[in-house]
């Protein structure tokens, strides 16, 4: 049997993610009554860590223990994958001791090899191109306050990076409208642009993209590896802070939401991360109870 991976939105139908989320509610509904729920007893998950996490780290070890399980952190400077041990050996050896395989790195190119060398399910915790894991629970914070999001408004609000890219692919499977508003030259990967066809508009104001839109997203400006490049882009993605001006431009009811950690008084303002539309805590808990269920999916 062909062994399945989550490396994208892409790799999973509309069909297969509308079911995780819905699992991923009824997961989330056994453990606040105190329901036991363990599918994965005596079952290992490896978490290889190449980029810093809090967020990824804490769900994954804390929903492989929820689920009967067990997680093993595994970063470069206490392995041999630190020391020069090609990845795909080290795919090889770790798949035939454990369940399955997380991994958040930076090239994404070297999540496609842990896949192609795993014999075991391998998830994309976080590349520099993708991060799929974040809108499971981003999709599953909409459905449980809004349900259907297909035919809604998303605005992105910043840099075109890869948690944008992966609203893109949510815009494809989940079949929403999604606005882009970006500085010109931080637009996101044109192909995946063009491969969302006509759900997708970019624009080089915020106040345009965030016009009558249902739900406003934005992210630090930046990323893991750019803090070099940080003063800069401050000046340059200032005219893009989410502010209570801005969100009065989308639809009364909108929400926001952001993937965390936050930069108060740079990409969003206090008072819109604290506001009643914030919807950020509830999004980040999330990430437990979706991955839960995409553990389930994989290595059940």
């Amino acid at each position: 049997m062909t062994t399945r991976h989550f490396l994208s939105l892409l790799d999973f139908s509309s069909d297969e993610l509308l079911a995780l989320i819905d699992h991923a509610i009824d997961v989330k509904q056994r453990l606040q009554q105190g329901v036991s729920h363990t599918p994965l007893k005596g079952q290992v998950l490896a978490m290889i860590f190449e980029k810093s996490s809090t967020r990824t780290r804490v769900s994954f070890e804390s929903g492989m223990s929820q689920l009967g399980g067990h997680a093993i952190f595994l970063s470069p400077q206490n392995i041999q994958l630190g020391r020069g041990e090609p990845i795909e050996d080290s795919a090889r050896v770790i798949s035939s001791m454990v369940d399955g395989i997380m991994i958040r790195t930076f090239d994404h190119e070297r999540v496609i090899t842990v896949a192609k060398n795993s014999s075991k399910p391998v998830i994309n915790g976080l590349t520099d191109h993708l991060h799929p894991c974040q809108l499971l629970a981003d999709m599953q914070t909409w459905i449980e306050l809004r349900g259907n999001i297909q035919g809604s408004s998303v605005a992105w609000i910043g840099d075109g990076n890869n948690m944008c890219h992966s609203y893109i692919n949510a815009a494809i499977r989940f079949d929403f409208t999604l606005h882009i508003g970006c500085p010109a030259g931080h637009e996101p990967n044109s192909d995946l642009v063009k491969s969302a066809g006509g759900r997708i508009k970019i624009f080089h104001s915020a106040d345009e993209a965030v016009r009558q839109a249902d739900l406003v997203v934005t992210d630090v400006w930046a990323s893991m590896g750019q803090e070099q490049e940080q003063e800069e882009r401050l000046k340059v993605f200032a005219p893009f802070q989410i502010s209570g001006k801005i969100m009065k431009l989308a639809n009364k009811d909108a929400l926001f939401m952001h993937c965390l950690p936050a930069h108060r008084g740079e990409e969003v303002t206090a008072e819109v991360l604290e506001s009643e539309q914030s919807v950020i805590w509830q999004e980040a808990e999330n990430r437990l109870h979706s991955q839960k269920s995409l553990l389930e999916r994989l290595l059940k």
